[in-house]
């Protein structure tokens, strides 16, 4: 199966002689990396990534590649004859797991979202909230090679937001590809491998920073590697900022929600990195130091 998906002279439009929405589009999605798309409300974002998803063809051009992909809309349909729980396990034994797998999986999402106290309500009377939630968790379920949000912390309260964040790193620290659409410039900030934007129906890779720095809690974590290590580059590519403070022991600032991976990318390094501390934002203030 090949994990790259690449659009390539990708055009779409909407009828035989409507205007063409998109028109020339090249995009690669590689695994391993996570891409923000921008643009002005009606450019044409959301059918970009419908076709990323493949759940629409393209007018001209081709895509090529087939990642397992799960995508996430801004709007779910919520009125589906299943409750919550009943819907996630059917969808895992649809993506090839077990009755007993999938159902185990859909109660782990449940919790990581805060949504368990739901997992036995029928979908037609969950909020736009808890519904947003299963919607992000039945992406998640399988382990998608690629997956695809579009607006999809839409309707999430802040611990949620924060847990989907945490799943988009570790969806990308273990291989996975990840493109996004969200109003909000700072979600995610500094992390993005790519920024594209819709512009006139094309696609512009954005070279500048352009990208306000990340906003809400940091974990400070301080880490001592093997001699003349350099740090992971998965582990490189969680931080917000880091400083050698002795030779070999770095002092890293990560944003809360992407602490766990951090950590994980440390541990399972080969040879692993010893993590000397973990402490809140605040605990220890951080010398202003680069990224490296």
């Amino acid at each position: 199966m090949q994990r790259d998906l690449r659009l390539v002279e990708v055009g779409r439009r909407y009828g035989l002689r409507g205007p063409w929405v998109l028109r020339g589009i090249h995009l690669t999605l590689t695994p391993g990396t996570l891409t923000r798309i921008e643009g002005d409300n009606g450019s044409g974002k959301s059918t970009l990534l419908r076709l990323v998803a493949r759940l629409d063809a393209p007018t001209e051009g081709r895509v090529t590649g087939r990642p397992r992909t799960a995508y996430v809309p801004e709007r779910f349909p919520s009125a589906l004859p299943f409750t919550a729980s009943g819907y996630l396990t059917h969808l895992g034994t649809i993506h090839g797991l077990s009755r007993k797998t999938a159902a185990s999986a859909a109660q782990s999402w449940l919790e990581r979202f805060g949504a368990a106290a739901y997992a036995t309500t029928p979908m037609s009377r969950l909020s736009k909230g808890s519904s947003q939630k299963v919607a992000v968790a039945q992406a998640l379920l399988a382990d998608p090679e690629l997956l695809v949000l579009d607006e999809a912390w839409t309707g999430l309260d802040a611990a949620a937001r924060d847990e989907l964040e945490r799943a988009v790193a570790e969806r990308t620290a273990a291989g996975g590809a990840v493109v996004f659409v969200d109003h909000d410039p700072r979600r995610l900030a500094g992390a993005p491998d790519a920024t594209y934007t819709v512009v006139d129906g094309g696609l512009k890779l954005r070279t500048d920073s352009g990208s306000p720095p990340p906003t809400g809690p940091l974990t400070r974590v301080t880490v001592q590697g093997p001699p003349g290590a350099q740090l992971p580059p998965d582990a490189v590519r969680t931080v917000t900022s880091a400083q050698e403070i002795t030779p070999g022991v770095h002092r890293l600032a990560v944003p809360a929600s992407h602490s766990d991976v951090l950590l994980r990318a440390l541990l399972t390094a080969r040879p692993p990195w010893h993590v000397v501390s973990v402490e809140p934002d605040g605990t220890t203030p951080l010398d202003p130091g680069s990224r490296p």
